[in-house]
């Protein structure tokens, strides 16, 4: 099993004729993802093929100009967002009025009213949004939306969630390289107002018979890591670890994503990992420390 997609998942890629659209929709159908269509606001009866830089075709799908067409014409429940800012809003609210049950929006620069204001739509329908700003969201095998690579990613008992796009993979490629696999990998995004967050991700880890650990991946920045040792502390059975990126940045200084700044001490990497180690959760310094802190053997053995 796994949270959020898997291997039955149907996808659209909207924005599926730009360039970002059409090289990922290829990347994630070569994975194994059902891509089924895909739509582009005036090129509905067009074509897209899904190709991968490594040899793969897939074929042809088809582009439609609306989501709703898509919906009913493929059965889609899934979409991949890589539209322009100004139309992220307005494709994440057409998503979800079209029937799409989980929504992965890769999109950076959107503005954060119009952020705000998507999620709370999607939240009074009751639909998880993942992103915006973020590398999307795998659960291996056969089902990776966005734009991660497939070929870092295997099958396995570890859950991961992160606010980095970049450490997602960093760590993903490590655990796979010491022969750990993963259940499903949720980049939630860098921007300070975004869908699913930590919280969210850990309530669907704990209900999943297939994660047996969870990784959390976090920054400087915001409250989500204090909100997770809590919900850690109160609701969580299964082994919990982390790593925070920011140790060495200086305060008052933006750190590559807009809700990396550290704004206060609360929010530095030493106090987020306090607050973790506080209630048990261990905290890695470097990336590489997190396969040695999870214990390799031990979740290889348990596997097989």
């Amino acid at each position: 099993m796994a949270i959020l997609v898997d291997e039955n998942s149907l996808v659209i890629v909207q924005g599926i004729t730009g360039r970002e659209g059409t090289f990922c929709a290829g990347n994630m159908a070569a994975g194994g993802t059902k891509v089924v269509g895909g739509t582009s606001p005036g090129k509905g009866g067009q074509t897209v093929r899904l190709t991968s830089r490594y040899g793969f075709d897939g074929g042809d799908v088809p582009v439609f100009d609306s989501v709703a067409e898509a919906v009913e014409a493929t059965g889609a429940n899934v979409s991949a967002i890589f539209v322009p800012p100004p139309f992220a809003q307005d494709a994440i609210i057409e998503a979800a009025d079209a029937g799409i049950v989980v929504i992965v929006c890769m999109t950076e620069g959107i503005p954060v009213r119009q952020t705000v204001e998507a999620v709370a739509h999607l939240e009074r329908l009751g639909i998880p949004l993942v992103g915006p700003n973020g590398p999307g969201l795998a659960s291996p095998p056969g089902a990776n939306v966005g734009m991660m690579p497939n070929d870092i990613f295997t099958p396995g008992p570890v859950g991961l969630v992160s606010r980095s796009g970049t450490l997602t993979m960093e760590i993903v490629y490590e655990l796979t390289e010491a022969g750990i696999g993963q259940s499903t990998c949720v980049g939630i995004g860098g921007d300070p107002v975004h869908g699913v967050g930590f919280v969210d991700c850990l309530k669907l880890f704990e209900a999943d018979p297939a994660t047996r650990a969870v990784v959390l991946v976090g920054e400087i920045g915001g409250d989500e890591e204090e909100d997770a040792a809590r919900f850690v502390t109160e609701a969580m059975s299964k082994p919990v670890l982390a790593y925070i990126a920011g140790f060495t940045a200086p305060p008052g200084k933006k750190m590559g994503h807009a809700g990396a700044i550290v704004s206060g001490s609360a929010s530095t990497a030493a106090a987020k990992a306090a607050s973790l180690e506080a209630v048990g959760i261990a905290v890695a310094r470097e990336p590489g420390e997190v396969v040695e802190m999870l214990g390799a053997t031990d979740l290889k053995d348990r596997e097989s």
